[in-house]
């Protein structure tokens, strides 16, 4: 590409980008695109990706060019640069257990998180279209009182974009929906004397063989369906 078409290419995330700001990072040492025999500037896709990233770094983390340049070297010597704070806020990571499934500290996991419809649907990458079926089938409920989504709405929200791309439906997802109640059903019939005690040991532990039983649940649900696809 010629700087022009760079231009064209970088102006849409950067506005403020002009020719004279390329050649200066060009100066710089940041970018080296090849020159042609006349002298003109010929960008490679790699160019215009180190020009991003030098653009943003100094957008949303006001990096001065020294530091942003011994990030370029730590990359181009297959390093990684150093961890950014984020300047967004972030969603935490579910909490998952080694071999992928979730384990029994996910469910007893208790963050704070409160999303608003609309970054619901931001975040999850949903339109609210989808957002509207999903609590119509009863797989995604707001929090009562606030209106605000947690964690589990979150999740649910981008598992269903994703089936989505393989053709399902919120109405297929129901089904989901119905096996997981029959679940919890049957766990809180074996804890249902437990939750009778009334001292606070007896309460923990209830609530520990909740999250117990749920991980095993989860993992003998996952492992059934692999083995059926396997024998399918």
């Amino acid at each position: 590409m010629n700087i022009g078409q760079v231009l064209d290419e970088l102006r849409p995330d950067f506005p403020g980008v002009t020719i004279p700001k390329i050649r200066f990072l060009e100066d710089k040492g940041l970018i080296k695109p090849e020159r042609t025999p006349s002298g003109y500037r010929k960008f490679s896709r790699d160019d215009v990706d180190r020009l991003r990233y030098v653009l943003r770094m100094q957008r949303d983390h006001y990096l001065p060019l020294k530091v942003i340049g011994e990030h370029l070297d730590a990359i181009d010597r297959g390093l990684a640069p150093p961890p950014l704070e984020p300047v967004v806020p972030t969603v935490p990571q579910v909490s998952l257990a080694a071999d992928g499934l979730p384990s029994a500290a996910s469910f007893s996991r208790r963050d704070q998180l409160r999303l608003s419809r609309k970054e619901l649907v931001k975040i999850a990458e949903i339109s609210e279209e989808l957002l509207v079926e999903l609590e119509q089938f009863g797989l995604i409920t707001s929090l009562r009182g606030t209106g605000h989504y947690d964690t589990d709405a979150l999740v649910i929200a981008r598992t269903a974009r994703e089936l989505a791309d393989f053709g399902f439906e919120p109405r297929h997802l129901r089904a989901f929906k119905t096996a997981a109640d029959r679940e919890v059903g049957l766990v809180e019939q074996v804890v249902a004397p437990h939750k009778r005690g009334r001292d606070t040991a007896a309460k923990a532990r209830a609530e520990e063989t909740v999250s117990e039983i749920a991980a095993l649940s989860v993992r003998l649900h996952a492992t059934l369906v692999k083995s059926g696809l396997k024998q399918g």
